[in-house]
């Protein structure tokens, strides 16, 4: 890494996550407030769309719009909001629940995960939303889903479970969607993997929750390394060129410091 990091100006968010670069803008979601934001390459970021419920990540609609894990399910968002809900699944559960982390695969398939408001262990699951509308719930016994993260040809996927500090891998079957046994790739023993993605190389970048860092994983599962960010709570990271770029969040923080809750990027 080279330079400082240099931060956004403006807000500072209570729940930033799902960042993504979409086109020629580079996006990112303030979960509990519900919005949809573009980050300009200077300037403060811009609201795109607030929904009236909790947004956990989009990703782009062929066609126009968006898919977006929000609320208690999977939707197609437009300019103005909900167009359609493909499937609320987690209405009426046991205990209230949400939409967390999603991302689309390289085969058009978008994988959403869900978890209780109190966290309770084991309620959230993961789902997939198949290039027909088809909502498939496809893991269980989740607390905290981050991710999942793809390699390049969508033929791995890495999901973590947040409360549990597990990083799992499952092999997939690019023709179906359909996942293999996870096998654990990575633990956190300090903090908790969060937001991920995969880089050019096929190396795994995770937020660290709690910890201050973000880590760079091997693709066998060997730590590469570990960069400190001035903020406590980062959960999304994005590699955007030759650029880092991570979000963070102020929600639980007694006295959140300067950079917390800012989206900061730095040099590679």
């Amino acid at each position: 890494m080279t330079g400082d990091w240099t931060a956004w100006p403006g807000e500072r968010f209570s729940l930033g996550e799902g960042l993504r670069r979409v086109g020629e803008r580079l996006i990112m979601v303030d979960i509990l407030t519900g919005r949809l934001l573009a980050l300009p390459a200077d300037g403060e970021p811009e609201v795109l769309l607030q929904l009236a419920e909790p947004l956990g990540a989009v990703a782009p609609r062929p066609g126009g719009g968006w898919l977006a894990a929000a609320g208690t399910g999977i939707a197609v968002l437009g300019d103005s909001g909900v167009e359609r809900w493909l499937a609320r699944p987690e209405d009426g559960a046991r205990t209230a629940m949400r939409m967390n982390d999603a991302v689309a695969d390289p085969h058009g398939r978008f994988w959403a995960g869900s978890m209780a408001y109190d966290t309770t262990p084991g309620a959230g699951s993961l789902y997939r939303a198949d290039p027909d509308g088809t909502v498939t719930r496809v893991l269980g016994d989740l607390t905290v889903p981050n991710g999942p993260a793809f390699d390049a040809d969508g033929t791995t996927m890495y999901l973590a479970d947040s409360a549990k500090g597990v990083i799992h891998r499952f092999a997939v079957d690019p023709g179906t969607g359909r996942l293999a046994e996870r096998a654990e790739f990575a633990t956190v023993e300090s903090g908790s993997p969060d937001g991920m993605t995969v880089d050019a190389e096929g190396f795994l970048w995770s937020a660290i929750w709690g910890a201050g860092q973000v880590r760079r994983y091997a693709p066998d599962g060997s730590l590469d390394r570990v960069v400190a960010v001035p903020a406590e709570q980062p959960t999304s990271v994005h590699v955007d060129g030759e650029r880092l770029v991570v979000t963070s969040a102020t929600v639980g923080l007694a006295e959140p410091g300067e950079f917390d809750g800012a989206v900061l990027s730095i040099a590679l």
